[in-house]
């Protein structure tokens, strides 16, 4: 048997993860010099941070260290359990590389220990499917190996369509400039983003008001999938659940989803995408250059 790991950018909720066997480790959130660990939802008061949002102040995020990365992986090397680390894109944190780097020091001690990391190249609930279809696996009687020829096989496969209602984020994330973000601002302009085949985010488009930004991330979602049938459908949101439910509706009209759910997005995601954001994930195209 073997343990799968991944950690809470892949915004499933606890509870969730628990009833698969899925242990997680917790980004860290700092909000007003205070951190806060990012747990799903276990402990962390989702409400007040949304409502630290609203009031204008900007939470930031760290990566995982390497410390972090040997005091969870420890207790399984002890008990000689294998471990199978389904991590949050490399092209978005440097957590991916302190893992690999964790993980060369626990062999000096343990080298007779299984901990494969492999890079999701996804984020949020892009990530949390291939967690679960992963764990599905597991269940399923795959072995380690198959399971993470799996993901492999699959990761490039998620499609990560999304809109941004409030570009302040965007902003101070890096991703806009001043002068963009303002002008957006007054013109109603929202962006149309994607996780490309790097894991990285890219503005790949800009529609102006709500409905059209929504209307937009559908349209992409459909426009890359490889089959209307028997189709996975998962929506991620911040705040405004009401877009979200309109999205997965819009969805369902066009194809036959047999698999959906919607979550808000961790506060690990939300500190840089802000409130009013809405992402759709779905298995599709591969993602290439």
């Amino acid at each position: 048997m073997f343990q799968i790991v991944t950690d809470s950018c892949c915004d499933i909720p606890y509870q969730l993860l628990e009833a698969h066997k899925i242990a997680f480790i917790p980004m860290i959130v700092e909000i007003d010099g205070q951190e806060y660990y990012d747990d799903l939802g276990k402990t962390f008061d989702y409400e007040k941070f949304l409502q630290n949002l609203r009031d204008k102040q900007q939470p930031s995020t760290s990566q995982i260290n390497v410390g972090r990365y040997i005091e969870f992986f420890k207790p399984y090397c002890e008990k000689k359990e294998p471990i199978l680390y389904l991590c949050f894109t490399s092209g978005m944190s440097g957590s991916y590389n302190s893992a690999l780097q964790a993980v060369s020091i626990l062999k000096e001690d343990y080298p007779e220990v299984e901990i494969t990391v492999v890079d999701t190249l996804n984020a949020s609930i892009g990530e949390g499917v291939l967690v679960l279809g992963a764990a599905k696996q597991q269940a399923a009687g795959s072995d380690l190996a198959q399971v993470q020829q799996w993901v492999e096989d699959h990761k490039l496969k998620v499609q990560s369509w999304v809109t941004v209602d409030d570009l302040s984020h965007l902003y101070r994330g890096g991703r806009l400039s001043r002068s963009q973000a303002a002008m957006g601002g007054l013109l109603n302009i929202k962006p149309i983003i994607h996780v490309d085949h790097k894991g990285t985010l890219q503005n790949v488009g800009k529609v102006r008001g709500r409905n059209k930004a929504l209307q937009k991330i559908v349209d992409e979602s459909l426009a890359n999938l490889t089959s209307t049938q028997e189709q996975l459908v998962y929506v991620a949101y911040s705040e405004d659940r009401e877009a979200a439910e309109k999205v997965l509706a819009m969805m369902k009209e066009k194809i036959d989803v047999t698999e959906s759910a919607i979550y808000p997005l961790g506060p690990t995601i939300a500190s840089h995408t802000g409130l009013g954001c809405v992402a759709i994930f779905t298995f599709g195209k591969e993602r290439t250059d």
